[in-house]
């Protein structure tokens, strides 16, 4: 089925928050946010600001009634700074004016004196300190300590794993609307509807009940709207409560890249021991995530790097412990992986490192390795593998050994270009980590018409879940497509929701309306069979016809719906549906946290300039485990989109703060992200179609984050690359690689050979 949001897409008549109409009487906001990263608040002054046209109120923290509090998991993030600030961009005071201009020309006038206090951006320096968001946790299998001793090959190795921002092509906002009996309706965007409504409800001070999120559509959100959504919303509603005005706030794009989070920065040790048969015995990781400056979701961010950090790979004695560390930056957030591929890039660099020092190529090591079903993950599940599976079908796809005979051939011709081929398996676990959030509801309605109306929890944020969940009914109901109408997602039609993510939107709202359908569907089924004097089992339904043991009756859906709407037989149900099977002890770090896990295999090939350090990603290579696709087009538009933002944290998306924690990278002039010209010139996707049993809907597994960890490969590839131009390089296990890096490690003067390679490029005139 296509994408159903194509039509509207490409018409300009998509909703999104901009697109809400403005009613008259609204306001509009913008925010100061902390021009320094750590301090004490001496004095406001906010006279001039007051001053300045337009202008109708400034808000502070001394004006929320409720609490100054919108932390999700824990209790540690101010709305409005009070008396501390923790990182540039914290915001300090909320201007309230009757247009947009004039609320930022305000903010511009707006002093703050601040006395400072020493600023934290590096992880390490935190842990050290003792800057720790929650105790270190360690997840363990066999029994590393012993372990040692039955390994012939040691590696040791750092590691330094940059943050992304996510740029979603919609900015930040809400548009907060004033209804009777003292509640707001609030227009987010955001991925957790759920998550505002419990923000503004503590800002506020009131009953969640007084307020209603509504979500049509995101324009992205990769994460960064699943709870860095709810400052804005609350900011809103604080200034819409207090004025009883409707009061918007949509963020300018330089706001919201300084203002909010970004994907978790880690730095990482490493050690890993292999036997003569390059079996990997022993793996011990430790992980030093940067945080920011309040917990956000960076607790479940590090469970996940812990879940992941043996990716695709059983090593039966392992030892990975996370440090959560809270420095004075922007509280980092959930972005696509969520944790997952900074783990999996410590193990591949382990995996690297020992190859070189074994003088293998790292495949070798990978595929030896690889987890098969029946083994154990470090966190206790008991993996049931397509891992194995994925590799060999890749290797033989794709001619893997003409490939690497095709690369050696070309690194001999050529000098100053030099290719650099890596594989990449993956293994991600489906389920959101805190066992309490996989369920879903979904509220269903069959008109007298015949038609259908369907509310879930989910959001559209491009992933294409509005047409996964029509195609659900579609296929219970067996009716046409045009019949079905998604609504936009409403905490007053789906309460208590999970945020859309951990690419479990689609599982989790699937089930629960194939739930709601299937009994209506029951409901339906007992009507005909005593109109047309048979059993409910005799009856089927087929292309909107009724059949008596497969044949057609006299009764088509309509007639059905008539007929049942006539007898009073309910044709409205709201279903629950909960993931069975999941559990995980948070004591023992044991458990069963997933559904099910994604497997998969990539084979990047690159090309470097070996004298202007730039580069071309040339081939992007993978066979998929889709499980059993329920929509191959859009699963594959999301395997694509995976693999080339994947790419981009790998090797161009660069991060920026300096030591006074000041966002640096704060403009797409500075930041860059992949454009048409860096994608690979050929991404080639085949499907490992499989029809196990799984937990996921109709067994389609879930393609929203695994194909991100494919891009990671580049970062493999382009190392390969430039050893064969200099094999004894200098090359930090570092990301993103830029052709800065990529450039100092061509020439990195780390022993005698580098006078050869200077010696290669001497007649260019070229000094090294």
């Amino acid at each position: 089925m296509k994408n159903i949001d194509s039509n509207t897409h490409v018409s300009g008549t998509s909703v999104y928050l901009d697109d809400v109409p403005v009613i008259n009487g609204t306001l509009f906001g913008a925010a100061y946010g902390s021009p320094v990263a750590h301090g004490a608040i001496r004095e406001l002054i906010l006279e001039d600001a007051l001053q300045m046209p337009g202008v109708v109120r400034i808000f502070t923290a001394a004006d929320i009634p409720g609490q100054n509090e919108i932390g999700g998991v824990i209790k540690d993030e101010p709305l409005l700074a009070d008396h501390h600030v923790h990182f540039c961009g914290m915001p300090v005071a909320f201007v309230v004016a009757h247009t947009r201009e004039a609320a930022r020309a305000a903010v511009k006038k707006i002093r703050v004196k601040i006395d400072p206090l020493p600023v934290i951006t590096d992880p390490r320096e935190a842990q050290a300190k003792g800057e720790l968001i929650i105790p270190p946790r360690t997840f363990t299998l066999g029994d590393i300590d012993n372990a040692w001793r039955q390994c012939t090959h040691f590696f040791e190795g750092s590691v330094d794993i940059n943050g992304q921002e996510h740029l979603y092509i919609e900015t930040q906002g809400a548009y907060v609307i004033p209804q009777e009996n003292n509640s707001l309706r609030i227009y987010s965007s955001t991925q957790g509807p759920a998550a505002v409504q419990r923000a503004v409800t503590s800002v506020l001070g009131q009953p969640m009940h007084r307020f209603e999120v509504i979500v049509t559509r995101l324009g992205g959100g990769f994460g960064g709207k699943e709870d860095q959504a709810n400052t804005w919303a609350a900011l809103c509603s604080l200034a819409a409560w207090l004025l009883k005005r409707p009061v918007k706030y949509a963020l300018h794009r330089m706001e919201d890249m300084a203002m909010t989070g970004k994907r978790h920065p880690y730095a990482a040790d490493f050690k890993i021991g292999l036997d003569d048969d390059y079996k990997i015995i022993a793996y011990e990781a430790s992980f030093f995530q940067n945080a920011g400056a309040a917990a956000d979701l960076s607790t479940a961010v590090l469970a996940r790097t812990l879940f992941h950090c043996t990716n695709s790979y059983f090593i039966p004695h392992v030892k990975a412990t996370g440090w959560s560390c809270r420095t004075n930056l922007p509280p980092n957030t959930a972005f696509r992986g969520f944790g997952g591929p900074q783990g999996m890039f410590v193990i591949e660099a382990a995996i690297a490192k020992a190859a070189q020092g074994l003088q293998v190529d790292a495949s070798i090591i990978q595929k030896k390795n690889l987890i098969q079903t029946g083994q154990e993950f470090p966190y206790g599940q008991i993996a049931k593998s397509e891992a194995l599976t994925c590799w060999e079908k890749a290797v033989t796809l794709y001619n893997a050994d003409d490939l690497h005979k095709a690369v050696n051939s070309f690194n001999a011709a050529n000098k100053l270009y030099k290719k650099g081929l890596a594989f990449m398996p993956i293994c991600f676990g489906i389920s959101f980590t805190n066992t309490m959030m996989n369920n879903a509801r979904s509220l269903v309605h069959v008109y007298s018409d015949g038609s259908v109306g369907i509310t879930t929890g989910a959001v559209e944020m491009g992933q294409g879940v509005n047409t996964k969940i029509l195609q659900v009914a579609t296929q219970t109901f067996a009716i046409a497509p045009e019949r079905i109408k998604l609504n936009h997602t409403s905490t007053y039609t789906i309460a208590n929701t999970s945020p859309s993510a951990a690419s479990a939107t689609a599982d989790l709202n699937g089930k629960a309306t194939l739930m709601a359908c299937t009994a209506i569907l029951e409901r339906l089924k007992r009507v005909a069979a005593e109109g047309l004097q048979t059993t409910p089992e005799d009856i089927s339904i087929v292309n909107e016809q009724v059949l008596v043991k497969g044949s057609p009756s006299s009764w088509d859906w309509q007639q059905l719906i008539n007929t049942a709407f006539r007898q009073r037989v309910s044709l409205s149900e709201h279903a629950h549906y909960k993931t069975p099977e999941i559990h995980f002890d948070d004591v023992k770090e044991k458990g069963h946290p997933f559904a099910y896990h994604v497997y998969g295999t990539a084979i990047l090939e690159v090309t470097v300039d070996c004298l202007r350090g730039t580069y071309t990603i040339d081939t992007v290579q993978v066979v998929h485990d889709f499980g059993n696709s329920m929509n191959t087009d859009i699963d594959r538009g999301q395997i694509e989109g995976g693999i080339v933002q994947g790419i981009g944290w790998m090797t161009m998306e660069e991060v920026v703060y300096d030591r006074d924690g000041r966002l640096r990278s704060n403009a797409l002039s500075t930041y860059k992200v992949p454009d048409i010209y860096s994608v690979p010139k050929t991404i080639a996707i085949d499907a490992l179609q499989t029809n196990d049993d799984n937990l996921a809907i109709f067994r389609s597994k879930a393609v929203g984050e695994p194909p991100l960890m494919y891009g990671i490969g580049a970062w493999f590839a382009l190392s390969n690359a430039i050893r064969a131009f200099h094999p004894n390089a200098d090359i930090p296990f570092s990301t993103p690689m830029t052709p800065e890096k990529v450039l100092m490690a061509l020439y990195s003067k780390t022993n005698q050979e580098t006078n050869q390679h200077e010696e290669t490029v001497s007649h260019l005139g070229i000094n090294l």
